[in-house]
């Protein structure tokens, strides 16, 4: 999607300018770095904002302008990621965690004898 707003926008050839391959870069390392990892759902929909904000705004702008043409040059990817916007966002990882050994049941503070 970012080669296609960038041979849009920015006059490209067949590659990508600087920015974007550098928003490329950033946004690969970010979707690396995902704790949802293959359950990811899209990004308007995650329960977790990993962009910076002014990346943020970066790829909103890539996906404004690359999403309708991607039904034409992408179909079959863009039709998938349509779908992928029906599902249910995944629950955020770290609060799936159980209770911690200072809530416990027993009402102790699970720091030992002198807690």
């Amino acid at each position: 999607m970012i080669r296609v707003y960038c041979r849009g926008n920015h006059g490209s050839g067949a590659g990508e300018c600087a920015e974007c391959a550098e928003l490329r870069v950033y946004a690969a390392k970010r979707l690396e770095k995902c704790p949802f990892q293959e359950e990811k759902p899209p990004c308007a929909r995650c329960p977790i904002h990993c962009y910076q904000p002014a990346r943020r705004e970066q790829v909103k702008a890539v996906m404004r302008y690359s999403g309708p043409r991607m039904v034409l040059r992408h179909p079959i990817f863009a039709l998938r990621h349509w779908l992928d916007g029906f599902r249910k966002p995944p629950a955020h990882p770290r609060r799936q965690a159980g209770p911690t050994a200072a809530a416990s049941p027993t009402g102790e503070s699970g720091r030992g004898p002198a807690g």
